[in-house]
């Protein structure tokens, strides 16, 4: 009789550095070529409303909003990733219409 072993699968390994739980040099690099494209925007808005509350507000949403979106759970998957694989199921799927 043969001695079952259960298998185990670890979560939560650290594979990278990171600057703070589930955001690494990959995620920062990404917020930081999106806060530069966002701050390209938020000049551009900034020459047609003259508003400095709204660009400041802009500017803070785009960062943290990136920063939300690219931070990593526990299982390795940040709400981006979520996302990429929705899309790719979606598009993976055959439609069989008779």
């Amino acid at each position: 009789m043969a001695i079952e072993k259960p298998l185990y699968i670890p979560q939560g390994l650290k594979l990278r550095a990171e600057i703070f739980n589930g955001f690494a040099k990959e995620e920062l690099i990404k917020t930081i070529i999106v806060t530069l494209v966002a701050g390209a925007i938020d000049a551009l808005l900034f020459l047609f409303t003259q508003n400095t509350v709204i660009t400041v507000v802009f500017m803070l949403v785009a960062v943290s909003g990136t920063v939300l979106m690219l931070t990593k759970d526990n299982n390795n998957i940040s709400v981006v990733d979520q996302v990429g694989f929705l899309i790719k199921f979606r598009f993976g799927q055959k439609k069989y219409r008779y």
